[in-house]
């Protein structure tokens, strides 16, 4: 397992372009005599099959970051990859898709030595492209469940910047709705000496801006989660040349239906009245990527806790919160309509967390200890799949 992750970690690819990772995978279900197939583009699936009984599935996803890494392990990332827009950029697993790959690969490769022990059927989930909400899609749409038996419940877990050795799960929503936009502000260009004859993009972009930051704060409950990021803003080339257009995205997590609904309406009348207001045609705002809400069923969670608690043991199985942060695992079992749960697992030594200052998620310093990091995750993926395939 150790070799697998160090393996994965050392040679990561970018989103959708998981060619390497993904016959790496397939080689290894070759040694175990488990069938499986491409789909969606570098997504691999597994079917572990093993008489009458329930199926179950789960998922693991493979894409790393485009993220430079720095830390000092051996294994380290010197990888580099190449962006849609031709750019080339260094590539880390600065999320943790590389444990959740070698965690659901050890746990079928004992699942496949302990055939007498169990039957049903286990699908096999190896995700491409989590990070840009493309590949669960890809994945339905290239036929996913037409082609292999339907679970009844689908199972997934991801690595944070927790004490390793625990299990945080929680019955609910568990992580946000994420919906991502590019607006672009038209104006008129002019000379900086010359305002006058200008619709300045940039002046109408700083009101929208500034106003964005009321829609949480005076329009959503406090009782109700959301959140707003402009996360980037471009306009012009030279100090003293009014820009013709800006251009800036935004992200937005929201955790209820209706919240997001009014959220995503505010935005969208903000941006308009406020180009309306400066004189400036109508903006152009574009979709980049939706994320579902990450629902774990309340009565699968209950089951699951009590299974993690009587493996790992009650003090390293804690009840979580409710996060911001997004995935789109949901889509899978959302195309079916059938129950799913997916917990967290910590990555960090107690040293490391004992100091208040733990790398997280998409840092370039994000690189999970290896014990007991994956021994946790691989014997929570297995407690889970036991769980519902018949003893």
């Amino acid at each position: 397992m150790l070799d697998v992750y160090r393996h994965l970690h050392s040679n990561p690819e970018l989103s959708m372009q998981e060619h390497a990772t993904a016959a790496f995978i397939e080689a290894h279900l070759d040694t175990l005599g488990i069938e499986h197939f491409r789909c969606g583009g570098t997504g691999v699936v597994g079917l572990l099959r093993n008489g009458a009984g329930p199926v179950v599935g789960f998922r693991a996803d493979t894409d790393g970051l485009p993220i430079q890494e720095d830390s000092t392990v051996d294994y380290r990332s010197t990888a580099r990859g190449t962006l849609a827009d031709g750019t080339e950029v260094p590539v880390m697993h600065g999320c943790g898709h590389d444990t959740h790959v070698a965690a659901l690969m050890t746990a079928t490769e004992v699942l496949a030595a302990q055939r007498e022990t169990w039957s049903g059927t286990v699908v096999l989930i190896f995700q491409p492209g989590e990070e840009t909400a493309a590949g669960a899609q890809a994945m339905v749409e290239d036929g996913l469940w037409d082609r292999v038996p339907h679970p009844e419940i689908i199972f997934g877990q991801h690595v944070m910047p927790g004490l390793a050795g625990t299990v945080e799960v929680v019955g609910g929503p568990a992580m946000a709705y994420a919906d991502s936009w590019k607006v672009t502000l038209r104006g008129e260009q002019s000379h900086g000496s010359q305002p006058e004859n200008s619709i300045d993009p940039i002046v109408l972009g700083a009101h929208i801006v500034t106003r964005l930051q009321g829609v949480v704060s005076r329009e959503i409950s406090a009782r109700e989660s959301a959140v707003v990021t402009v996360g980037t803003f471009h306009a012009g080339l030279k100090e003293n040349i009014i820009p013709d257009s800006a251009e800036f995205t935004l992200n937005v997590r929201t955790m209820d239906d209706d919240v997001r609904a009014t959220v995503l309406d505010a935005l969208r009348r903000i941006i308009l009245a406020e180009a309306q207001a400066s004189g400036a045609p109508e903006p152009v705002i574009e979709e980049l990527y939706r994320f579902p809400r990450n629902f774990n069923d309340p009565d699968a969670t209950a089951e699951l806790i009590e299974t993690l608690r009587g493996t790992l043991g009650t003090e390293k199985v804690r009840d979580g919160q409710p996060m911001m942060g997004s995935e789109d695992f949901g889509i899978l079992p959302g195309a079916l309509g059938v129950p799913s749960v997916f917990w967290f697992f910590g990555g960090m030594d107690a040293e490391t967390v004992a100091s208040g200052s733990m790398p997280v998620n998409h840092s370039p310093r994000f690189v999970p200890v290896p014990e007991p990091t994956l021994w946790t995750a691989a014997t929570a993926a297995l407690a889970a799949l036991r769980s519902r395939l018949s003893s």
